[in-house]
């Protein structure tokens, strides 16, 4: 028996799925993010001493700048998900970009954009 070269079509309908479902659920979190990035009302520090006004701003901008990185996290992730539809589309998704050999399923249901195979993964880079 020749060993499997990709993923039969049911196969990567089960993929689609699951990857339209983590895009639905990290668009949701990124638009979350987004909108406490936009949100410029809410708790007034007016009322505040000016030491405790120094120190909430302080805070405040470190954690809008914490919204802002995690925010860019999620839309790269997003970004990688659809790249892994086009692979799907293209019945190549799932092959090791490096070796050319099938990713196993237990590794794609936990990373479904992976584009290389544990062992490649793990390799050290130089």
């Amino acid at each position: 028996m020749s060993e499997q070269v990709r993923y039969s079509d049911e196969e990567l309908e089960e993929f689609r799925q699951l990857i339209l479902s983590k895009i639905e659920s990290a668009t949701t979190l990124y638009e979350e993010l987004c909108a406490l990035l936009r949100n410029n009302e809410g708790n007034d520090i007016a009322d505040t001493s000016p030491t405790f006004k120094v120190l909430e701003e302080g805070a405040n901008v470190l954690e809008r700048e914490a919204n802002a990185r995690l925010a860019q996290r999620q839309l790269q992730f997003i970004n990688h998900l659809k790249a892994a539809l086009v692979r799907i589309e293209n019945k190549t998704y799932g092959i090791c970009r490096a070796t050319g050999k099938l990713i196993p399923k237990e590794r794609l249901r936990a990373v479904p954009h992976a584009t290389l195979c544990v062992e490649e993964k793990n390799k050290p880079q130089h």
